[in-house]
C-alpha cells in the first residue's frame, strides 16, 4: 500500500511539475530579412509580429550563425557555431545525432516535441543518424500536434514556414494592394520597377507568414496556454535576392527578431547582440534542463528577464558550401566579426567566385549561389549598364573587407586598405582569429574538410529534364 501511495505521489508531484514548465512555440520564416512594420518598414504588412514585438522584446541586432538554411538551422538546434557542426556547415547536407540538439533534450526531459513544414534542412538527416527530423516529429498542423499531446505535458513546437522562400507568383505583391512607389531599394540593386516589383511579391510572402503565426497566437489564446508559452518569431537567413541571402553583409545576416512571453518579459527594444548559437541553451533554461557542455551560445533567459542589459558586443559570422556551385565542389568560405561600428570580413578563397561559377557547375545554374530572380536576372541582362551592381554582387571580392558601419551602413565601400582604419582592423582581426581558435575552427589548421562533404542536393541538368 506505502508504495502505490508513494508511486502516486510522484505522478501527481511530475503532473504538477509538467503544467508548470512553460511551452516553446519557435516560429521560423524562411529567408525573411529585417522587414517588419516595427523595424521601420512602410510598405510590408506584419500586424502579428508587430504586435508581439511592442508587447515583448524586439532584437535590431540578432544575426544568424551562417546566411544558408540548413547551416543555420543546425546552429540554433545545437547551440553550436556552423564549422563547429561538421556536415552540417554546408547546405544539403546532413546532421550528426552525435552533436547537442534542445529538441531532443526536450523530448527525454517530458517535452512533447514536434514541427510543422520546414525543420531542419534541407539535408539527409538520416545519414546522420536521425529517424525524423532532428527538429522532432512533423505533424500536418498545430491543430494535430496539440491532439497528439499527453495530456499535462508541455509542448515545444516549431512551426517552419516556407514562406517567403522562392519561387514566387509573379505579380502577387502588386495585386495584393502593395505599392511598387512607396518600396525602398537597397543601393546594391538597380532602382528598377522590375526589382521593385520583385521586392513586393517577397513581402507578400512575408505578410502570409505573418498571418499563420497569428493564426497559431489565437490558438494558444483559444485554449487557454497563450500565458504559459514562451514565442520566438524569426528567419533563418536574410531575402533571397542578390547579396543577400548566402551572404556575410547584413542583408544575409542581421535579421528579425522578437521573444514573448506574457506577464514574464517587460517590453523593450534592445541593440544587444545575438547569435543564433544563443537559441538552444535559451530554450533549455526556459524549460530547466541542463545546457550540455558541447553548446557554445548562452542563455539569453538573463537579458529578456532584465537581470543583464547586455548580452553580447559582437557576433561572429560565417559560411561554407551554399548550393554546390563551383568546380571541384568548392566552398566559398568566409568568417567575420560584427559589432556596433564596424563589419570585418575574411574571403578565405578569393580566388573563388562569391556567388557561384559563371557556368553552370551541377545545381541550381551560372552564380547559383544567388537565387533565380527578376532581380539577379535583370543585373546580368547588361552587365554594362548594370556594372557597379554587378561589381557588388558577382565579382570577386578581396580577401579582406571592412565597412564602417557609421559612414556605409548598406556595406558598399570596403576600406580594408585605407590607412585610416589600419588600427580597427588589426583589433578586428585579432578578435576574430582568436575566436576561430577558441572554437576550433578546422580551417585555422589549413583542412578544408566542407568541400568533401557530399551534397544531397539535386543535379540542376536532372531537374531540368524533369520538368
Amino acid at each position: 500500500m506505502k508504495l502505490v501511495f508513494v508511486g502516486l505521489l510522484a505522478f501527481f508531484v511530475s503532473t504538477v511539475y509538467a503544467q508548470k514548465r512553460p511551452n516553446i512555440l519557435f516560429c521560423i520564416a524562411d529567408d525573411w530579412g529585417k522587414h517588419a512594420g516595427v523595424y521601420g518598414d512602410k510598405v510590408v504588412q506584419t500586424p502579428n509580429f508587430d504586435r508581439l514585438a511592442k508587447e515583448g522584446v524586439l532584437f535590431t541586432n540578432a544575426f544568424c550563425g551562417s546566411p544558408s538554411c540548413t547551416p543555420s538551422r543546425a546552429t540554433i538546434l545545437t547551440g553550436r557555431y556552423p564549422h563547429q557542426n561538421e556536415e552540417s556547415g554546408n547546405l544539403w547536407s546532413t546532421l550528426q545525432i552525435k552533436l547537442p540538439n534542445y529538441a531532443q533534450l526536450l523530448t527525454q526531459h517530458g517535452y512533447h516535441v514536434g514541427l510543422e513544414r520546414k525543420g531542419w534542412g534541407p539535408g539527409n538527416f538520416k545519414v546522420g543518424g536521425y529517424e525524423q527530423n532532428p527538429a522532432g516529429k512533423s505533424y500536418q498542423n498545430f491543430e494535430e500536434f496539440l491532439a497528439k499531446r499527453p495530456q499535462g505535458q508541455p509542448f515545444c513546437y516549431w512551426f517552419g514556414s516556407q514562406d517567403p522562400h522562392r519561387d514566387y507568383v509573379k505579380g502577387t505583391g502588386k495585386a495584393a494592394g502593395l505599392n511598387p512607389q512607396q518600396v525602398r531599394v537597397p543601393a546594391y540593386w538597380p532602382d528598377h520597377l522590375e526589382v521593385r516589383e520583385d521586392i513586393l511579391d517577397y513581402y507578400y510572402e512575408v505578410q502570409r507568414f505573418d498571418q499563420e503565426v497569428g493564426e497559431l497566437i489565437k490558438k494558444l489564446e483559444a485554449i487557454g496556454e497563450l500565458e504559459n508559452t514562451f514565442i520566438v518569431i524569426t528567419s533563418d537567413n536574410g531575402m533571397p535576392f542578390p547579396r543577400a541571402k548566402a551572404n556575410i553583409y547584413d542583408a544575409g545576416t542581421n535579421l528579425p527578431l522578437v521573444f514573448y512571453w506574457k506577464n514574464q518579459l517587460s517590453p523593450r527594444t534592445t541593440d544587444t547582440f545575438m547569435s543564433f548559437v544563443d537559441f538552444a541553451p535559451t530554450f533549455l533554461e526556459v524549460a530547466g534542463v541542463p545546457i550540455p557542455n558541447m553548446v557554445t551560445g548562452k542563455s539569453l533567459l538573463p537579458l529578456l528577464q532584465g537581470k543583464s542589459q547586455v548580452h553580447r558586443k559582437e557576433v561572429f559570422l560565417e559560411r561554407e558550401r551554399h548550393a554546390n556551385v563551383r568546380r571541384g565542389d568548392r566552398s566559398y568560405p568566409i568568417r567575420a566579426i560584427r559589432n556596433t561600428d564596424y563589419l570585418y570580413i575574411q574571403n578565405l578563397s578569393p580566388d573563388q567566385w562569391p556567388a557561384g561559377d559563371p557556368q553552370l557547375y551541377f545545381a541550381v545554374g551560372p552564380y547559383g549561389d544567388v537565387d533565380p530572380s527578376p532581380t539577379k536576372k535583370l543585373v546580368l541582362s547588361d552587365t554594362v549598364a548594370y556594372a557597379k551592381y554587378y561589381q557588388l554582387i558577382f565579382a570577386k571580392r578581396p580577401q579582406e573587407e571592412l565597412y564602417d558601419l557609421r559612414k556605409d551602413p548598406e556595406q558598399l565601400r570596403n576600406v580594408a586598405q585605407s590607412s585610416a582604419y589600419q588600427k580597427e582592423k588589426r583589433k578586428l582581426k585579432a578578435q576574430l582569429e582568436q575566436w576561430r581558435k577558441d572554437t576550433q575552427d578546422p580551417r585555422m589548421e589549413g583542412k578544408q574538410p566542407f568541400e568533401s562533404y557530399p551534397y544531397y542536393g539535386n543535379n540542376a541538368a536532372t531537374e531540368k529534364m524533369k520538368n
